[in-house]
Order: C-alpha cells, then sequence, then structure tokens
C-alpha cells in the first residue's frame, strides 16, 4: 500500500507563496506529485501536514478551498491505491500518479457527461441527449465554464445550484429536470465505482409541482378555428399545426413532425411515440385532410408541411419551426383573448380535457393529462381499443362545428 501525504515546499525568493505537493512512496520509492495550490510559509502546519488560517484572514475562504481540494485529492489518491492494490498486481508510484492525472481528466463533471451524451446518441437516443446537454449548458453556465470533479459535488454545490436559477426567476419543476438529469449522472458513477456517494441532493427539490392549467375549452378552441388569417401565412400555418396537434388527439409536435406519408394508410396514422415508444393508430378524419390539403407542395417524406427538406439537420429544423410556431401563436393567443401561454403543448392539454369532457374513462385520460407521470397517460392510451379513442374522438371535433 502506497503512502502518501501532503508536503510544502517554500519559496525560493523571500515573501513569495510556496507550493504544495504530495510525497508518494511505494516498494520504497518516492515521488511527487505537484499541485497549483499555493500558499505562504505562515499558512501551512508542518506538525499536521495541514494548511492553517486565521479567523481574520484577508485569504481565509482561500486556504479553506485549498483545504477541501487538498482532501478531496488525498481522498482520491487513496481510492486509486486501494483499487490497485485490489487487482493484484504488481504497481509503481508512477503507476498511481498517471492513473491520479487519468482521473483529473475523464472524471470531472462535463468530461463524465460529454461520455453520456456522446453513448446516447450512439444509442439512438437523441432526445435524451438533449436534456442531457441541455442540463450540461445550465451548469456550465452556473460555474462560468469551470469544470467541477464528481467526487466534489457537494450538497453545498447543488443548493448553490438551485438558489442561481431561482434568483434567475427559473420555475421549482425545470430546477428539479435539470437537478434529477445531474443526480442520474451522479448516480451512475457512484454505480461504476468511480466515486463513493456523498449524497449531494438531499437536500434540494427533485419532485414534480403540478403546473397551471394549460388546456383550453372546446369554445376557445373553435374561436382560433374560425379566425381568418389568410392576410397572414404565418399565422395561418401556426394555427393549423396547433389544430392538427388538437385533432391527432394530442399528438407531441416531434411526433407530428416526423410523420412520414408512409404512417398514412386506410384511413389511419398509425405511428411510435418517440418519447415512449408506444404504438399508436388515429383515424384519419377530414379535418386533418383538409389541413392537409393547404400545404401541396411537400416533396419530402414526411407526411406535414414541418420538416420541408431533406438533406439536413431534420432535429434541428423541425426545433427552429417549433420556435416560430410558439412565437406565431402568442400573437394568435391575444387575438382571442387568451390568457395563458399559448404553445402547440396548450393542443395536447385541451384535447385531453375535452376528452375528459366527453367521457372518456378517468383510466384512460385525465384533465390537462394529469397524470404524475404523462408515459403512465400515453400507455393507458396505447393499451385502449382505438376505436374507443376514435369515436371520442369524432365527438370532439363535431363539438368544433
Amino acid at each position: 500500500m502506497a503512502t502518501i501525504k501532503p508536503k510544502f515546499r517554500p519559496s525560493s525568493v523571500a515573501d513569495l507563496e510556496g507550493t504544495i505537493y504530495y510525497q508518494i512512496i511505494h516498494d520504497r520509492k518516492v515521488r511527487q506529485l505537484l499541485t497549483d495550490y499555493r500558499v505562504f510559509p505562515s499558512e501551512w502546519d508542518e506538525r499536521r501536514s495541514a494548511v492553517t488560517t486565521t479567523q481574520r484572514s484577508e485569504r481565509k475562504a482561500l486556504i479553506l478551498s485549498i483545504r477541501e481540494r487538498i482532501r478531496w485529492d488525498m481522498e482520491r489518491l487513496s481510492k486509486i491505491g486501494r483499487r490497485l492494490d485490489a487487482v493484484g498486481l504488481e504497481y509503481s508510484a508512477d503507476d498511481l500518479i498517471d492513473e491520479f492525472n487519468r482521473y483529473e481528466h475523464e472524471y470531472s463533471l462535463f468530461n463524465f457527461m460529454e461520455g453520456i451524451i456522446v453513448s446516447l446518441k450512439q444509442n439512438g437516443k437523441l432526445r435524451t441527449s438533449e436534456t442531457y446537454r441541455s442540463t450540461l449548458n445550465s451548469f456550465r453556465k452556473f460555474r462560468s465554464d469551470e469544470d467541477i470533479m464528481l467526487d466534489s459535488i457537494t450538497s453545498r454545490t447543488m443548493q448553490d445550484f438551485e438558489a442561481w436559477h431561482r434568483r434567475r426567476g427559473v420555475t421549482s419543476n425545470t430546477i428539479s429536470f435539470y437537478t434529477r438529469i445531474l443526480r442520474a449522472v451522479y448516480n451512475r458513477a457512484v454505480e461504476d465505482d468511480i466515486i463513493e456517494d456523498r449524497f449531494p441532493f438531499r437536500h434540494v427539490y427533485t419532485g414534480v409541482d403540478k403546473t397551471v392549467k394549460r388546456a383550453l375549452p372546446l369554445a376557445v378552441i373553435k374561436k382560433i378555428k374560425l379566425l381568418d388569417l389568410s392576410m397572414t401565412p404565418q399565422l395561418d400555418y401556426a394555427r393549423d399545426m396547433f389544430l392538427l396537434s388538437f385533432y391527432l388527439r394530442g399528438m407531441s409536435f416531434i411526433d407530428m413532425a416526423f410523420l412520414k406519408k408512409t404512417d398514412l394508410k386506410g384511413g389511419y396514422v398509425t405511428y411510435c411515440r418517440r418519447k415512449t415508444g408506444q404504438r399508436l393508430i388515429i383515424e384519419w378524419t377530414k379535418e386533418m385532410q383538409g389541413i392537409l390539403d393547404k400545404y401541396p407542395e411537400n416533396s419530402t417524406d414526411y407526411l406535414l408541411p414541418i420538416i420541408r427538406s431533406t438533406g439536413i439537420n431534420e432535429r434541428c429544423s423541425y426545433r427552429n419551426t417549433g420556435y416560430n410556431i410558439n412565437y406565431s401563436l402568442k400573437q394568435i393567443a391575444g387575438m382571442v383573448g387568451v390568457a395563458i401561454p399559448l404553445t402547440l403543448y396548450v393542443a395536447r392539454h385541451s384535447w385531453a380535457s375535452a376528452a375528459k369532457a366527453k367521457g372518456i374513462p378517468i383510466s384512460v385520460i385525465s384533465e390537462g393529462m394529469g397524470h404524475d407521470s404523462e408515459s403512465t397517460t400515453r400507455i393507458y392510451l396505447a393499451s385502449l381499443d382505438t376505436s374507443v379513442v376514435d369515436r371520442a374522438n369524432s365527438l370532439i371535433l363535431k363539438s368544433l362545428k
């Protein structure tokens, strides 16, 4: 077993800070691992091999930070030493140092998450990789792009991350979304025996608050449908995509965007939810066809006029189209006196609310997809005899005439 001890080397120039390094002894061979920690001789306790400070010192915060970083380094070095011992093969102090340096590069949060994101993309989980990327970007901004080691993430780190978001006016659900993904990354590192669990998420919120109701009554949907937007093609298109989402039983925009022409056969659209993998079948109605007929120019394999060019970043194309539609929907909301932020997502909630009002069993769909897990609601929808849902959908669409 290697012996590891922090040491201090004073500067050869008077009144300058000295350097802290780690002395590593293994098989009677001595090696030194340099650090970038700098302290004055008065801030080093030789007897305890530790940095020291006073209550009134102007450098107290810095010294305490260095003390914490030394503690993390010592734990990391000791963990690596124990792991090498457990393997049962011979190793040198240089091997331990090399492993420590490799650890520094591979097991920082930023690098570890980048690796997970690449793996998710390779496995075809593009949507999940995007949520991980969004979370990483958020944490990088919080850290001012300064990386952090996985085993340096503490409860205080996560509490500061939560507080930083709250100061910026971010909602609890969004903060919880980021925090849950970071917790999943951290737990993976624990499972891979990279770090020991310090339970850094125990004092931050990781639940899901019930959101403000976002469903529109059928009377408002009808007002949106009857708007004369012929002079504003951009608003007309946004309204059409909103209504299509509603007509298609609250289909999410990503699923609408990637519907293929081959998915429409025999008067039915068949597709798999990208988020859950659930297979759904929806009757194609004259209301849906009426909107599709307004956009006959479509040379792509996609059914709807959302991704209009091939050979490009199609996911980027659908996202940009979605942003533009939601921007236009906010203008439409003002025209019909809707106070809530009108987005494509509102169409899904609105269909669910209307479905409940028309007698869809509560086990299939609750108001505004009110299950704590939306995937549960989708699973219930997928498992129901599709004709039952189609009949309810027909009743809903008739209410708009």
